[in-house]
């Protein structure tokens, strides 16, 4: 047998043996055999040299392969590694990739097999190494390797091929362990890299860099400079001249630095972004030039070159005539050949539609995205246009837009209706002059595609019906027209029969629309409707007779039919018995009390959005368009937040990122009726009164309309003189609970342990976790605006038991009781399992104020009762807008405030790096417009801000002096209202 060479004819031989074999029992059998043989190999001969054992783990390799399970060769695997021959040494390596787990015994030896091999002074065997280490490595390997890889990476002495191969061993170790590569020392070394002259090495650099930069931003801010040093230089063709991929310099390397500095913000050093934008402009101006070869390979390296820099550019959002000729170069892809350069185009428009400075030059294309919508055979680049229409809507394209998205709705593949039925109907929301309109629009959404109708599309219409008393007489005509249609949805009934239940009367008046007509067209769709539907109707026909008392014997004929009294649905049965009875029972005045009119809903965003952020993953980012008006009375336009992530599925929610659902908002509506019923908006609270015998006592006397819309108002409790409704079934009226959380002024004690990252609210959040144990997660969303700030407070019960009486109360210091105002609305007794509630709390700064209020949660679960007490984020910098103004200016207003009282002055330790991008952005996420070059030293920093009160505004002047040396501040702060310095400095040096 030959001792020399890598033929191995044993192996060949056995693999053509393999191939030979007519059947499965065939091969078996020559497996079997073949096991049996290196079993008896490895047992009996203990004098195996190095080419034996590669030909038969081979085998066991080959065998593995195939399917079969192999239980031994390990061992010699292991034994191959420490072969100083390249092919005995990568046979093992490949085995032990392959097949071994790392909870196998000999784990460790193989360990201890790549230290030796990482300490070798051939390259090809430390190559071997990294390879493995990336292909199979696990925590407790990054723990025993880690070190070693780093050093062979930096070293000067080993090969550009290594490096390369380390680099990306590193990138697997990192992944698997993060925290053991993130220090000062390994960071500096290895954004050298990028000035590596090999493109292998540096291409891994970038790739390691890009992962290491998201763990640590601040360690590794110096790869900026770098990597536009880099870019340029091969934009500018004197970098890399030997590596030219069809006529393209380094275009993947060129990428990946692209990709690297969207990990950061737009470089601050004038010097290095004016060489950033020469580069993004020699790309742009190239993607013009004539192709330089008809192959397909240089226009792919040409234009994922290009895309890269568009985004680089979407992400500075900061130069418009960049921003503007990007949008030009986009146009004239849309018309392209090619589909994925189509698709790509219409992807980069939609982010550049949400910017102020390429808006316009987005709306230029509105027809031919139009036309691609109309003619595109690919349905994704249809859906981008979609997705591009949707972001560039704005109040004066909408009826057109709409239009359009109406148009191809009707010819729409199934898989993306839904998510353009929510898109439509928040575009019609958001930008309608005409409320006529938006019902219109809602109303064809639903013959259109009725079985693709959300149920908080149609919510959300009744809501807006009823918030407005100029189209309710139009949509009430507009829905009694479309249940007159041949085909009629289900969906189009609910809408019918709520509308109709409120506002039937401002239509009676026509004989064609007379109460009867209205009753006798609702109800001969009873029959074709599903059971939810049914319980809407039950609900619209006892309001009909409180509208129209001429028509009661017929609905009461209606109700009392034993298709209802005797149904097998218990809450159909429920529902006819109590609303007969109660139409017998009741006068006239208590029961147009009882199912009086829906009061207006109160302010809250529209669960639309939510529902589109879980329907689509191509969501652009709201534009703050300045037009937006209300869309109820008494109530914000809606926000269309377009580009947050998903909301996943509950108890792992992150409270954060979630708008208000409406389905989620227990709505109080005032009043403590039996006749509480659901709103579009949520689900009102029913109280339990006392039942009689037989009643069950889980279900309410008189149930809701329906899951979804309440038809029947809430009602205050009747005049003594009045037979009670309660009267009627026996039972004493239920307790009424206010609306309002309650606000106390008084101290109580905060557990500040229980808020490790407070200080984070102080200047750079808005929005995060407050609190979090094994069972509930509390999450704050705020704005502030002027001297109002709104926050939203979620509450997510982590565990898999109820939490009951919840009850929240806030606390304002005695002191700031007359400089703060608080309210909020009353959070339900129960959250359930997996389940999470919002609360709104609204703030009004009436002046400077100095504590922060308090919030003290109590519940029970599991029999044990919780009570935790913590600080809300509303600090009074949140009130805080910055102002500029030049040198001069800043200091006469700085030596106008000369009062002892008028100024702060604190001197204190650094807590975190001194890096001045660092302090400069925590300044203004406090609030203080930073001024530069007022102060005549460099390294110091000033700056001013307004913070607006009710009815006052006090002016504040800043200047921050660092010593790096000694790691030190000194800050000094001057007011022209006393007292408000001290805030401010004890506030701002807790994050610095």
């Amino acid at each position: 047998m030959p001792r020399t060479g890598d033929s191995m004819r044993g192996l060949a031989v056995f693999i053509a043996d393999i191939r030979n074999c007519k059947s499965r029992e065939q091969e078996k059998k020559r497996i079997n055999k073949e096991l049996a043989n290196i079993r008896s190999k490895f047992k009996g001969d203990k004098q195996l040299d190095g080419y034996q054992k590669k030909k038969y783990v081979c085998k066991l390799l080959f065998i593995f392969l195939l399917g079969n399970d192999v239980d031994f060769g390990h061992m010699e695997a292991v034994d191959l590694l420490a072969s100083n021959k390249y092919t005995e040494k990568q046979i093992g390596y490949l085995f032990i990739s392959v097949m071994m787990h790392h909870s196998n015994d000999l784990y460790k030896l193989v360990i201890q097999a790549i230290k030796n091999d990482l300490s070798s002074k051939d390259p090809v065997h430390i190559c071997l190494a990294l390879t493995c280490i990336a292909n199979i490595g696990t925590p407790e390997m990054a723990e025993e390797i880690g070190d070693e890889v780093p050093k062979i990476l930096t070293s000067p002495d080993t090969l550009h091929g290594v490096k390369k191969c380390a680099a990306l061993c590193l990138l697997r170790l990192f992944e698997l362990k993060s925290d053991k590569f993130i220090h000062a020392e390994l960071s500096s070394r290895l954004i050298a890299l990028l000035s590596d002259q090999h493109l292998g090495v540096v291409t891994s650099a970038c790739s390691l860099i890009q992962a290491l930069v998201t763990a640590n931003t601040v360690e590794y801010k110096g790869c900026v400079s770098l990597a536009v040093s880099r870019l340029s230089r091969i934009v500018s063709s004197t970098d890399l001249k030997d590596y030219m991929y069809y006529f393209i310099a380094a275009p993947w390397l060129s990428v990946k630095l692209l990709r690297l500095l969207q990990s950061y913000g737009q470089p601050t050093d004038s010097a290095v972004y004016e060489r950033l934008k020469e580069s993004l402009e020699t790309i742009l101006n190239r993607a013009t030039d004539p192709p330089k070869s008809k192959k397909i390979q240089h226009t792919n390296a040409k234009n994922a070159v290009l895309f890269e820099a568009i985004n680089l550019i979407i992400h500075y959002d900061s130069d418009a005539a960049l921003m503007v000729r990007s949008c030009n170069l986009l146009g004239g892809f849309l018309n392209s050949k090619e589909t994925n350069l189509r698709y790509l185009a219409l992807e980069s428009l939609t982010k550049l539609a949400v910017s102020d400075f390429s808006r316009k030059a987005v709306m230029k294309h509105q027809e031919t995205v139009v036309q691609a919508l109309k003619n595109e055979r690919d349905l994704s680049v249809r859906q981008r246009a979609v997705d591009l229409l949707y972001a560039m809507c704005d109040r004066d394209q909408a009826e057109e837009i709409v239009g359009e998205l109406l148009a191809y709705l009707e010819k729409a593949d199934y898989s993306i209706r839904e998510e353009l039925v929510l898109k439509i109907a928040i575009l019609a929301e958001k930008f309608a002059q005409d409320y006529k309109w938006y019902v219109d629009v809602v109303l064809n959404l639903i013959r259109i595609a009725g079985d693709y109708i959300a149920d908080e599309v149609w919510y959300r219409v009744t809501q807006i019906v009823i918030n407005r008393d100029d189209i309710q007489a139009y949509a009430a005509k507009t829905v009694f027209e479309a249940l007159q249609a041949p085909t009629c949805h289900e969906n189009m009934v609910k809408v019918g029969a709520y509308i109709l239940g409120e506002f039937g009367n401002l239509i009676a008046g026509d004989e064609r629309s007379g109460p009867i007509v209205q009753f006798k067209l609702l109800h001969s769709m009873f029959h074709l409707c599903s059971n939810q539907t049914k319980y809407i109707l039950l609900s619209t026909y006892i309001k009909l007779i409180n509208l129209f008392p001429e028509i009661k014997g017929d609905i009461e004929e209606v109700l009392g039919n034993d298709n209802q009294l005797r149904n097998s649905d218990a809450e159909i049965q429920q529902r006819a018995m109590e609303y007969t009875k109660l139409s017998q029972i009741a006068s006239s005045d208590l029961l147009a009390t009882v199912l009086e009119e829906m009061p207006q809903f109160t302010e809250r965003e529209s669960s639309l959005l939510a529902k589109l952020k879980k329907k689509s993953n191509t969501l652009v980012k709201e534009r703050d368009d300045g037009d937006n008006t209300s869309l109820q009375n008494g109530s914000s336009p809606v926000e269309v937040e377009r580009g947050l992530p998903s909301r996943p599925p509950p108890p792992e929610v992150n409270l954060v990122e979630l708008n208000v659902e409406l389905s989620s908002a227990p709505v109080d509506v005032g009043g403590s009726s039996l006749l509480d019923l659901e709103s579009p908006s949520g689900t009102a609270e029913i109280p339990e009164p006392a039942l009689e015998s037989g009643t069950p006592q889980d279900s309410p006397v008189l149930n809701n309309y329906s899951a979804p819309p309440a038809a029947v108002a809430a009602a205050p409790p009747a005049p003594a003189a009045e037979p009670s409704l309660l009267d009627m079934f026996g039972g004493a009226p239920p307790a009424t609970d206010p609306t309002k959380v309650q606000v106390v002024t008084g101290l109580i004690e905060c557990n500040e342990a229980a808020q490790p990252n407070f200080k984070a609210f102080i200047c750079s959040r808005n929005n995060g976790i407050l609190f979090e144990n094994e069972i509930i997660q509390i999450g704050v969303k705020s704005e502030f605006t002027g001297f109002e700030g709104k926050l939203q407070v979620f509450y997510g019960n982590k565990s898999p038991l109820p939490l009951q009486g919840f009850n929240t109360t806030l606390f304002i210091s005695p002191k700031d009781q007359p400089s703060l105002r608080l309210e909020g609305q009353k959070v339900t007794l129960l959250i359930s399992a997996g389940a999470q509630i919002p609360q709104t709390i609204k703030a009004t700064a009436v002046a400077a104020f100095g504590e922060t209020p308090l919030l003290q949660i109590s519940f029970s679960a599991a029999g044990t009762a919780h009570t935790m007490v913590l600080r809300l984020p509303l600090l009074v910098n949140k009130f805080c807008k910055g102002t500029g103004m030049g040198a001069q200016d800043f200091f006469m207003r700085w030596k106008n405030l000369n009062l002892p009282a008028q100024e702060c002055q604190k001197v204190f330790k650094a807590s975190r790096p001194m890096d001045n991008d660092l302090v400069k952005g925590k300044v203004q996420g406090f609030g203080f417009q930073v001024l530069e070059g007022v102060d005549p030293k460099p390294d110091n920093l000033v700056g001013a801000g307004i913070i607006v009160c009710e009815g006052s505004q006090v002016g504040c002047l800043l200047r921050l002096e660092p010593s790096k040396p000694a790691q030190m501040y000194r800050m000094t702060v001057r007011s022209s209202r006393e007292g408000v310095p001290e805030l401010l400095v004890n506030l701002l040096s807790q994050d610095l």
